[in-house]
């Protein structure tokens, strides 16, 4: 009897062993494997790893390739991409490499977008791609810049940053950064809040700014983004040289240039249509002031003759050494006109807008630049909804209209002008007096696009490619 209970201790614990080891046997490789897992898992993201940070290799040495070699656009060679490159450790061996597309700037932009792809050497079939745009920043990244003074009156509604090499006064309302290159300076209008020692970026609304030294209180109900002053300034004399490089580039194939009017006319008239074309007169000459006065001339068409129609320029570039109208339409096309006279200028040359110029799309696809040697104006026969789509330079006086007054005067008051785009404005843009007299509401909304997409040869605020976008890409 006891032999037999011997025997049957023996036997549950042979079992329980065989149960223990089987139990010990299913953990351990329950272990090993989540190890290994583990450890394939650690691997896996490190060549993932590895490959983003080649892959990242490739943005940063194209941008070094670009400031180095600003219009290659195939990594040093002549035909086109990828172009490979290695990646070595510090002991000469190859740990990965990446794959580089280069989409080259259309014709008048120089945003340039950087594709690289990149792989670790140890597993290559781990792929991740990064892509970037860079471009050199123009004038256009701005909704207003400006040289002298400026003065944003009350009615003014402004979207998109501003920058002013004098001083700003904004009794508007601001919904991005505004910004100037000075401190401090003198406000001499003769409503003036505040005169000398005036903040360079100041409002007079209530409760007006205090002056130097006592510090600038938050005002988000005028500034919404903020002010900023002792910022870098803008170089508008550097103008005459881009000037220079459109006139150039309109009297080649693939633009369209035309000399001064001529004897018996006062300038150009430039209608743009929505098929790709334009009519271009001549104008004999301005419309009479009749009952108004203030300024010597209506700048508004009195008798014109038709001088032809003409395709789009393929590079986008019209130059005219003369005074010159703008207005109609585009769908799709991409501009920039120029008023200038390069020969003699004694009489610097104006773009004026007295009717529509509008986009059909507003995507970025559509964009018109205009640019005048003196200024961009708005004549006395001006329509009183005025609509302006389009990035304007003034590159020695201003944007603005003109001044007209009489008190039989029917175009002194005018409505409304909508400015879709953005002012570059050598002297004190406007449109409307102190007296009540031009455009009642004037309101101006930047047109993002330009960032990115600036007309056909837009002045450059810098020569260096700045990063516009970056992001991870799926293969």
């Amino acid at each position: 009897m006891k032999k037999e209970r011997a025997n049957l201790k023996r036997g549950i614990i042979i079992i329980q062993t065989v149960v223990f080891a089987a139990v010990a046997v299913i953990i351990i490789g329950a272990l090993a494997s989540f190890a290994a897992t583990t450890i394939k898992g650690g691997r896996i993201n490190f060549n993932r790893e590895q490959a983003f940070q080649a892959a990242e290799a490739g943005i940063d040495y194209y941008r070094w390739h670009l400031a180095h070699a600003p219009n290659d656009y195939t990594d040093g060679g002549e035909g086109a991409g990828p172009y490979v490159h290695f990646l070595k450790d510090r002991e000469g061996n190859t740990v990965g490499q990446f794959s580089l597309e280069i989409t080259a700037p259309p014709p008048g932009s120089t945003k340039v977008v950087i594709r690289s792809t990149g792989s670790a050497t140890v597993d290559s079939s781990f792929l991740r791609t990064v892509e970037s745009s860079v471009a050199k920043p123009s004038i256009a990244k701005y909704a207003v810049a400006g040289n002298n003074a400026f003065r944003f009156g009350a009615g003014t509604e402004i979207f998109g940053p501003i920058h002013i090499n004098g001083g700003i006064r904004f009794d508007g309302l601001a919904h991005n950064l505004v910004s100037s290159a000075a401190t401090t300076y003198t406000d001499t209008d003769g409503d003036a809040c505040t005169t000398t020692n005036s903040w360079a970026v100041h409002t007079c609304l209530s409760p007006q700014d205090p002056t130097s030294p006592t510090s600038l209180p938050p005002r988000p109900d005028v500034f919404e983004a903020g002010r900023l002053i002792s910022q870098p300034l803008i170089d508008f004399s550097s103008f005459t040289a881009d000037l220079a490089i459109l006139k150039s580039k309109a009297q080649s194939a693939d633009g369209f240039y035309q000399n001064l009017a001529g004897t018996g006319y006062v300038g150009y008239h430039i209608v743009l249509k929505t098929n790709d074309t334009f009519d271009l007169y001549k104008i004999n000459s301005w419309a009479d002031l009749g009952n108004c006065s203030g300024t010597s001339s209506s700048w508004s068409v009195g008798t014109q003759t038709l001088q032809g129609n003409y395709p789009f320029p393929v590079n986008g570039i019209i130059f005219l050494e003369d005074h010159t109208v703008v207005d109609g339409q585009i769908d799709g096309a991409r501009l920039t006109i120029t008023a200038a006279d390069l020969i003699s200028p004694i009489v610097y040359k104006n773009i004026i807008i007295n009717n529509d110029v509008s986009y059909t799309n507003y995507d970025g696809a559509d964009a018109i630049g205009l640019i005048g040697q003196n200024g961009v104006k708005v004549g006395m026969i001006s329509e009183d909804n005025l609509k302006i789509d389009g990035a304007l330079i003034a590159q020695n006086s201003s944007v603005g209209r003109f001044y007209y007054v009489g008190s039989n005067c029917s175009y002194k008051n005018r409505s409304i002008i909508s400015l879709y785009g953005m002012i570059a404005s050598f002297a004190r843009y406007g449109f409307a007096y102190t007296n009540g007299t031009g455009y009642a509401t004037r309101n101006i909304t930047y047109d993002a696009n330009l960032l990115y997409a600036p007309p056909p040869d837009f002045p450059l605020t810098a020569d260096e490619y700045q990063i516009l976008s970056w992001q991870e890409t799926s293969n």
